[in-house]
C-alpha cells in the first residue's frame, strides 16, 4: 500500500553525501519543516536529467521562498547521487538523497520494477510536500509519465 495524504513520513535511514558519507533518519530529516521530496526512476536517467531534476534545479528559489526545504531522492548510491548533483548544478540547499537499498522506498510503497530495463527494483516518480513528517500532497506519476510530480506542477498545486 502507498503512502497517502495525512500519513507520516516513515523512519527510515538514507545516505547522503556532504563532508563526507552521512546517515540520515526520516523522521528527523522532515520533523518540523515544511519539504518538497521529490523521487526519481534513476539519476543520470533520460528523464530525470532532462526535466525532473533540472525543473526543480530551475525553480528552487521559489519554493524557498515559501519556506520549503526541497529533497531529491533515487535508488542510487550516494556517490551516485552527489555525482549527479554536481552534473546537474544543483544548489547548496537542494538535497540529494540515496536510498541505496531501496528501504525508504519499499516503506512508501512506491516501487516498481525496472529489471527489463537491467535496473532492478526503482522508485516510481512522484513528489511529496510534507509539513512536520506528514504528508499534506502526493503526487504519484502513473508509470512512463511525468506530469503531476514536476516542480512546475507542485507549485501549482500546493495545498495552502
Amino acid at each position: 500500500m502507498s503512502i497517502h495524504v495525512g500519513d507520516r513520513i516513515p523512519e527510515v535511514i538514507l545516505k547522503r553525501l556532504r563532508e563526507g558519507l552521512e546517515t540520515i533518519d526520516t523522521a528527523a530529516l522532515f520533523e518540523g519543516r515544511k519539504a518538497v521530496l521529490f523521487a526519481v526512476p534513476g539519476a543520470f536517467t533520460p528523464t530525470c536529467s532532462a526535466r525532473h531534476l533540472p525543473g526543480y534545479v530551475e525553480h528552487f528559489n521559489d519554493f524557498r521562498s515559501r519556506g520549503i526545504e526541497v529533497f531529491c531522492m533515487a535508488v542510487n548510491d550516494p556517490f551516485v547521487m552527489q555525482a549527479w548533483g554536481r552534473s546537474q548544478d544543483v544548489p547548496d540547499g537542494l538535497q540529494m538523497l540515496s536510498d541505496g537499498n531501496g528501504d525508504f522506498t519499499r516503506a512508501l510503497g512506491l516501487e516498481m520494477d525496472a529489471s527489463s530495463s537491467g535496473m532492478g527494483t526503482r522508485c516510481r516518480r512522484f513528489a511529496l510536500y510534507i509539513e512536520d513528517g506528514v504528508v499534506r500532497a502526493a503526487y504519484i506519476e502513473e508509470p512512463g509519465k511525468f506530469e503531476v510530480s514536476s516542480a512546475e506542477y507542485v507549485l501549482a498545486n500546493l495545498p495552502d
